[in-house]
């Protein structure tokens, strides 16, 4: 991630799939404001956000693109709770990025299976490498 639009543009998309179940949790709020001191997105403008729906920008480098959609699932798990609507958006949204279906489906179902829903980051590439020709 190298400007700072596209931190903000990665919030952002953050920020609008916590709330794809009709409310933001407290472990999904303290969560997404980690990401945001890690960004070094300060409070304020991090607060802005949530009044805000920002055009995301398109990340390019594929690395990057799996590294959000795992942040992404890592923040729908973060309530204990697995929305419909939160399951369908974040697949929407990993097929939007350009990632493979079935390396969505197997990340998804690997985190889904694991004791505290985090995966190795060897495991999570795999899953995605696996589908290349």
């Amino acid at each position: 991630m190298d400007t700072y639009e596209e931190k903000i543009s990665l919030l952002s998309e953050m920020i609008a799939f916590a709330v794809v179940d009709g409310e933001l949790h407290d472990r999904e709020y303290d969560f997404l404001w980690i990401i945001a001191q890690e960004l070094e997105i300060e409070k304020a403008v991090f607060l802005e956000l949530f009044g805000k729906r920002n055009q995301t920008k398109v990340i390019k480098d594929e690395l990057h693109r799996i590294m959000q959609f795992y942040r992404l699932a890592l923040l729908m798990h973060c309530d204990g709770v697995l929305h419909e609507r939160e399951i369908k958006a974040i697949n929407e949204i990993g097929i939007n990025m350009g990632l493979n279906p079935m390396g969505i489906k197997k990340t998804l179902k690997a985190m889904q299976e694991a004791p505290n829903q985090m995966i190795e980051p060897e495991i999570l590439l795999h899953t995605f490498t696996l589908q290349h020709n």
